[in-house]
């Protein structure tokens, strides 16, 4: 399976760049926190996507895509957390915000479709 054309993982790609956007304006004392933390979090979904599509097994691929669903919710907490100590701005936030809602649901789809064939 070719994981770049995968339109979970190309969201997911653009969802990351746009963290690495959005964390230049944060302060410098967080560069070794919660920036640290958005980066691997937002680094993990397209490189598990594509972790999951190298394995031998369905079950194996499946295994990573709830690895990197659950860097989703990581990322979406860590959102939330620099919107409360105003690292950034509501549009920022909400931009951000709807682009995981957008990776988290074809994430889904592509869990839900492969799941139901090992069953």
């Amino acid at each position: 399976m070719d994981y770049t054309k995968l339109e979970a993982w190309q969201l997911a790609r653009q969802l990351t760049n746009e963290i690495y956007d959005l964390l230049i304006a944060f302060p410098k004392e967080e560069s070794f926190g919660l920036c640290d933390q958005m980066r691997r979090a937002a680094v993990s979904v397209p490189a598990n996507i594509a972790e999951g599509c190298g394995r031998q097994s369905m079950r194996d691929a499946l295994r990573f895509w709830y690895i990197a669903r659950g860097s989703l919710f990581e990322l979406e907490t860590h959102c939330y957390l620099s919107f409360d100590r105003q690292y950034i701005d509501e549009s920022h936030f909400q931009q951000v915000f709807g682009t995981i809602q957008s990776c988290k649901r074809l994430l889904n789809g592509l869990i839900r479709f492969y799941a139901v064939r090992i069953s």
